[in-house]
């Protein structure tokens, strides 16, 4: 299991399947699995019965539609570089930062960044 370089709140594009162009930004990673769920894309439609909810009110049923989990594979993040937006891979860079002890002092330290290999900016 590789580690997932998508994060939620990230804005992707679908670049294969049913949704592809589709772009939407990640609403939910489920990094055991490798999917992710993208708000807009592969939406599934569910059937749902008149059920009663914890408290005993009664839920409406009938037909919900949700997004379901796409892989990983199928998606790109996308960056804005000037005024139009790029689909990019993803890096990661260790920066030099100064990090602060509980007793005030200062010392230098580093930090990992994810960068996107198109633009070389900071994600």
């Amino acid at each position: 299991m590789a580690k997932m370089k998508l994060k939620k709140g990230d804005r992707v594009q679908v670049i294969a399947g049913k949704d592809k162009g589709v772009v939407g930004e990640i609403i939910a990673v489920d990094p055991a699995n490798e999917r992710v769920t993208v708000q807009g894309a592969n939406i599934v439609r569910r059937h749902t019965r008149d059920s009663a909810d914890a408290s005993g009110a009664q839920v409406k049923g009938g037909i919900i539609s949700v997004e379901a989990p796409l892989h990983v594979s199928n998606v790109q993040l996308l960056v804005k570089d000037g005024s139009k937006d790029v689909l990019t891979r993803i890096g990661a860079q260790r920066q030099k930062v100064s990090k602060r002890r509980a007793d005030g002092s200062e010392y230098e330290g580093t930090r990992g960044v994810r960068i996107a290999r198109k633009t070389g900016k900071e994600i």
